[in-house]
């Protein structure tokens, strides 16, 4: 399209637009009216200009309806500041004109300028008393600016002018409220039920307020008459049953929800209300009977049964008297929506609190089964896997979250704990370095990704990078457990560093004093370090359940006992140790001649 065309065009569309504008401009023949200030309210640079003379503003003259067109048309094509100087022109030439008064507040909320729009847009209405549209543009300014007495008073002289306009009378109903003024809003939503009927909307507004004004007599009867006027409407009824129980008349409330028992007996809802209605009134039996007769309903949506489930039973009870019920319920849940991942879901979380892992994986891979996008269930079957100890499996669970989210740094971070498990130490370390590029941020997971890097790194015998990235583990978070009982008993295990793995290994039983692991590494350094009765009362610790020691700690006491010159219970742990299996290779030695025998470096 050619420049000239546009313009052509634009002038076209500001003449459609603008030809009520100019109707109104054209029929304003009341220019000066007696007793109005022409300065009130407007811009200071409009005061000052207002009072000149000019013959054109006299009584009788046409206004200039191409200076508004090319105003509006300067407007349509986005130069505001220019179409907003065109505007101030014509009012100063014209000054009698309410068009551009009111073109001009427009322009100004455009320029988010309320203050000189509403003085503005005040002038429009002054000068042209009979335009509906100025003074609903006029009221609206005066709500948005929190002038709501002023708007009341605008808006009641639209109602006057177009009495059966609803919406009017809505707008006028809401400054009502918000200047509290509640009878008198009471009173035009009657008016507003007198035209157009009955309605829920107007009903149990007024109930609203009735109940805030603490007449409550009124806001019952407001709901009844909505029955009244739709008996067949099962919810209403519900309202009423819900109001008698905010007022403590429980009587009441439960004869209304037998009506809509025997109205809609298929209401999704109803056993929910009944279940609450008996909850209240002390009869939990009833209650949990409806909530399960609610559960079985399938035109109840599941996450309105879902959020029932997670906001009707705590955590505290669902582990004493409540806790049957809620998986109760919960089987129904899955037997109702079997093929909706959420109940599958909810099964899961309930059966990992209670400690039933491998049911609790079960329910999780069904809802990764109908739906692949929820990266928080890889998340839970993983740690699954790792609590189960089933390491293949995680393999299989890490591997399938990498396909399907390959920017997940956890993912990795699990896989690299299955191959290290099964001893595939070099995939592991490709998986943590792949994984620790997509951390981000994240320290506590970072130094996560270190510790097990170095235990991978010990596995494969490179024990000066492990201890480079324990260091590094230990920089991000210096009171990780795992970390310093790792760091601390290799070291020890390569007689490096003793004080040092002393240190570490101290603090790790400090922070978790009833660790057998971390009681036997602390004692082992103690002994490496030559403090033998020490070492004996720690690692004597670790070894106090016998059937839950390990062939390595077994082995170790034993060594302490030899230190300390008891032969014979020496022996009897080492015996022991080898019956429970992971002790060294030089545990056979030892027994067959009966004396310590230690590695060489």
């Amino acid at each position: 399209m050619k420049r000239s065309d546009i313009i052509i065009f634009c002038f076209l569309l500001c003449a459609l637009l603008l030809s009520p504008l100019l109707i109104n401009a054209q029929s304003s023949t009341n220019i000066h009216n007696p007793g109005l200030s022409i300065n009130q309210d407007l811009p200071q640079d409009l005061k000052k200009k207002s009072n000149k003379k000019n013959d054109k503003t006299e009584a009788g003259d046409a206004w200039n309806n191409g200076m508004l067109i090319e105003a509006k048309k300067e407007a349509l094509l986005g130069n505001i500041e220019g179409a907003a100087t065109m505007f101030r022109r014509y009012i100063e030439r014209y000054p009698g004109d309410a068009v551009g008064y009111y073109e001009l507040a427009r322009l100004e909320i455009d320029r988010k300028n309320v203050p000189d729009a509403l003085g503005l847009a005040r002038r429009a209405q002054q000068l042209d008393t009979a335009n509906i549209w100025y003074m609903l543009f006029l009221s609206e300014l005066y709500r948005s600016s929190s002038h709501f007495d002023e708007a009341i008073g605008i808006m009641e002289k639209a109602i006057k002018k177009v009495p059966d306009n609803l919406d009017y009378l809505y707008q006028l109903a809401s400054l009502y409220l918000q200047v509290r003024k509640y009878t008198e809003a009471i009173d035009i939503y009657n008016i507003i039920e007198e035209k157009a009927g009955i309605s829920e909307e107007i009903s149990l507004q007024k109930e609203k307020i009735y109940i805030y004004l603490l007449d409550i007599p009124k806001a019952e009867a407001e709901i009844k008459k909505l029955i009244s006027a739709f008996p067949d409407e099962s919810q209403y009824y519900s309202i009423l049953a819900e109001f008698y129980m905010a007022n403590n008349k429980p009587d009441k409330a439960i004869e209304v929800y037998k009506k809509v028992e025997e109205i809609d007996p298929d209401n999704a809802y109803i056993h929910m209300s009944l279940a609450d209605y008996y909850r209240k009134t002390g009869n939990k039996e009833k209650a949990f009977q409806e909530l399960k007769l609610g559960f079985a309903n399938p035109n109840l949506d599941i996450d309105t049964k879902v959020n029932i489930l997670l906001s009707f039973y705590s955590i505290n009870q669902l582990y004493t008297d409540l806790k049957d019920q809620a998986f109760e319920l919960s089987k129904i849940l899955v037997e109702i929506h079997p093929s909706d991942p959420k109940s599958h879901s909810i099964m899961g979380d309930l059966l990992l609190q209670d400690k039933k892992y491998s049911d609790a994986r079960e329910s999780f891979l069904k809802v990764m089964a109908l739906d692949s996008t929820k990266y928080v269930i890889y998340e839970e079957i993983m740690r699954l896997d790792v609590q189960l100890s089933e390491f293949q499996h995680l393999l299989l669970s890490s591997q399938r979250a990498i396909s399907l989210f390959p920017e997940q740094p956890l993912p990795y971070l699990f896989s690299g704990i299955g191959n290290y498990q099964l001893k595939k130490y070099e995939d592991a370390l490709s998986d943590l370095n792949t994984g620790m590029k997509m951390v981000g941020d994240n320290n506590e997971l970072l130094a996560q990704f270190y510790m097990y890097m170095g235990d991978t790194y010990h596995a494969l015998k490179n024990d000066k990078e492990a201890y480079k990235v324990y260091e590094k583990s230990l920089q991000i978070n210096s009171a990780n457990a795992y970390v310093l009982n790792n760091y601390a008993y290799y070291l020890s295990v390569n007689g490096e560093g003793l004080d040092k793995a002393e240190e570490m290994a101290r603090k790790a039983v400090n922070l978790d004093p009833a660790n057998s692991s971390f009681q036997d590494t602390y004692g082992w350094v103690l002994y490496k370090l030559g403090k033998y009765r020490e070492a004996r009362e720690w690692i004597g610790k670790a070894v106090e359940d016998k059937e839950g020691a390990s062939g390595e700690v077994l082995e170790h006491y034993g060594d302490v006992l030899f230190k300390l010159g008891d032969t014979s219970q020496a022996l009897e742990f080492w015996i022991m140790a080898r019956k429970k299996g992971e002790a060294s290779e030089l545990l056979d030695k030892k027994i067959a001649e009966k004396k310590l025998i230690e590695q060489k470096k």
